[in-house]
């Protein structure tokens, strides 16, 4: 649980560094952090879900 709630904090700083990219238009940047939200944020789902699941 405890690994499902650090993804999702990564997820949200990811979050934070999109918005901000936009902000000044780095569109390399702005390609990592869209991809590092959508990877974190998918592990960190599938984390919480499974570990949800097996309680």
């Amino acid at each position: 649980m405890v690994l499902g709630l650090l993804f999702l904090l990564v997820t949200l700083l990811a979050i934070i560094s999109v918005i901000r990219q936009l902000k000044v238009k780095n569109l390399f940047a702005l390609g990592f952090s869209a991809v590092s939200v959508l990877v974190f944020g998918f592990f960190s789902v599938a984390t919480i879900v499974t570990e949800l699941g097996n309680m």
